[in-house]
């Protein structure tokens, strides 16, 4: 197997402890209410509450699951496609110096891990994966039914998509935009680096190359080579 670009030895050269500036001012987050408002629509709009519910993980909960899960298998979602579109001011960046992370935008197919959850307490299993996937108002990453496609046949599965309407919204880039600002962006979680680096590494663990993950693993490896020793990215 082709080996990656970016390494371990990329991400330490530009790592830098930074100090949580906390919340934007005039940021809102969501509350319990909130949050038991979300639960009670998503489970209300299951599309086969009989059967086992299904969660699509396309990148950080394939290498930090938040919930338990009793199995797994690869699976493809249509009409979706990974893509680094939300703006970090914080977390992975910084308000000086945003990073990027990744969601599902529109367009294009996913392939991801389908993770089948425990058939008990389905209500608390989402109350915690929500309050990990979105924080602030409006919600960023929302979660959704979508429809996933598997060698035994489509299966509806719970996901996060991008909220377009979101301010962190950052639209369409292009892969050498996106390159350089994993390359230097870093926040109190890391950097923007460490972020593509588990994600394509757990991807190809579980048998799934994303062409364009890997192209850009490669570019913005080139780019922490490029910065002179002992250059503050920051």
């Amino acid at each position: 197997m082709t080996k990656l670009t970016l390494t371990a030895e990329h991400i330490a050269r530009v790592h830098k402890v930074v100090q949580d500036q906390g919340l934007a001012p005039g940021a809102e987050l969501h509350t319990d209410a909130d949050y038991d408002g979300w639960v009670e629509r998503i489970v209300r709009t299951h599309p086969n509450p009989t059967a086992r519910t299904r969660l699509f993980a396309y990148g950080s909960l394939i290498w930090k699951p938040e919930i338990e899960h009793v199995g797994e298998q690869v699976g493809l979602a249509r009409g979706w496609h990974r893509a680094f579109c939300f703006r970090m001011p914080r977390f992975r960046g910084t308000p000086e110096q945003p990073g990027l992370m990744m969601a599902l935008d529109h367009g294009g197919q996913c392939r991801g891990v389908l993770y089948d959850l425990p058939w008990d307490n389905l209500e608390n299993q989402f109350g915690k994966l929500f309050r990990r996937e979105f924080t602030y108002k409006p919600a960023n990453s929302m979660p959704r039914w979508v429809t996933v496609e598997t060698a035994s046949g489509a299966i509806p599965a719970l996901t996060f998509v991008m909220n377009r309407a979101s301010p962190l919204y950052a639209g369409r880039q292009s892969l050498e935009a996106v390159a350089d600002v994993l390359a230097s962006a870093c926040g109190h979680w890391g950097t923007g680096a460490e972020y593509l680096l588990n994600t394509v590494s757990h991807l190809e663990s579980k048998g799934i190359r994303d062409s364009n993950l890997w192209r850009l693993q490669r570019l913005v490896a080139e780019r922490i080579e490029a910065i002179p020793t002992g250059r503050n990215v920051l």
